[in-house]
């Protein structure tokens, strides 16, 4: 039987778990799309999420914002974008004689990348900074961006004219990539009757950004035990030494393994999930639900796993069952 949580996890986690439950009054049948967002927020690490229009993607992270009370900008993603129009510019004013700053819409707690893979390699470079040092640069002057601060980017799989391949240096900034699949056929009958009256389904904002920053600190204290690390370290490693663990015939079909910066984001990850399950410690069950979302981007394949058809996700799930959990 599993041991309660300690009060301050469980006090803490209750308010999160409605507000997830609060999301799912208007998206529906992204369940795990939903718990993978607040694991972003728990942790302050950003997420890509993967899948074809139409899925909701953008409504829940409208609504995300909307339950915590949050400011909220959405940024469409064109090929013409220039890094001012996401990061502000330095104005004149006239009455005053001096330029001012402009701050444009990076300056807002959850920010909404639509279309991320549309921009060109300057507005990228910008973003980047952005994400990772949590500040921008306008007229030679930083500026720090307000916590929680999350970017939560969408792209299409299907698509690519027009489109510009993240580098992989931004790819590796984002803590999650998820893949957003279809809903099953009853909860596509229940999206049909909640949607198809036309009206808007009103959520409640049950958290703050003061809420999120209290919640990460009940998520830094949950128990990282020392076996639960050496499972971590062993499912990262064995993406760069498939030979190690039995799984020599995927050697020639990884480039690039995972990197160190994996397994800070899978123990981070894995202390989330473990938060919203009520618990005050990591089993491998969190670990193995979150390792596929934390490492598919961050395994680079060769032109032979290209050629056979071999997926990312193919190699994390052999890696999975091939790496004894504890």
């Amino acid at each position: 039987m599993a041991e309660p949580a300690p009060p301050e996890i469980s006090d803490a986690a209750k308010p999160v778990r409605l507000a997830v439950a609060e999301v799912g009054r208007r998206v529906v049948g992204q369940d795990v799309m939903v718990e993978r967002l607040m694991v972003g927020l728990l942790t302050g690490g950003h997420i890509l999420l993967e899948g074809v229009p139409g899925l909701a993607k953008t409504l829940a992270v409208r609504t995300l914002a909307e339950v915590l009370h949050a400011s909220f900008s959405r940024i469409q993603f064109t090929p013409d974008l220039l890094p001012a129009d996401v990061l502000g510019t330095m104005v004149f004013d006239v009455k005053t004689q001096e330029f001012g700053v402009k701050k444009g819409p990076i300056f807002a707690n959850i920010i909404l990348a639509d279309e991320i893979n549309r921009a060109p390699a300057k507005v990228q470079s910008a973003l980047l900074e952005a994400m990772q040092e949590r500040q921008v640069t306008i007229g030679g002057h930083s500026y720090p961006l307000k916590e929680p601060f999350l970017v939560l980017a969408t792209q299409n799989p299907i698509e690519s004219e027009g489109t510009y391949a993240l580098p992989e240096a931004q790819l590796d900034r984002f803590l999650l990539k998820v893949h957003v699949g279809y809903p099953s056929r009853n909860e596509e009958k229940e999206i049909l009757l909640r949607m198809s009256a036309g009206r808007a389904i009103p959520v409640e904002p049950l958290l703050t950004p003061e809420g999120i920053l209290a919640a990460r600190a009940a998520v830094v204290a949950v128990q990282l035990d020392q076996r639960i690390v050496d499972y971590i370290v062993d499912l990262v490693r064995a993406t760069r030494e498939p030979a190690a663990v039995g799984l020599q015939e995927l050697a020639p079909l990884i480039a690039f393994g995972a990197s160190p910066r994996a397994s800070i984001s899978l123990a981070q990850a894995s202390r989330a999930m473990a938060f919203l399950r009520g618990r005050a410690y990591v089993v491998p069950e969190d670990v193995q639900a979150v390792a596929p979302d934390v490492m598919r981007h961050r395994i680079v394949l060769t032109f032979e796993a290209e050629a056979e058809d071999v997926t990312a996700d193919a190699i994390i799930a052999k890696v999975l069952a091939a790496v004894r959990a504890p």
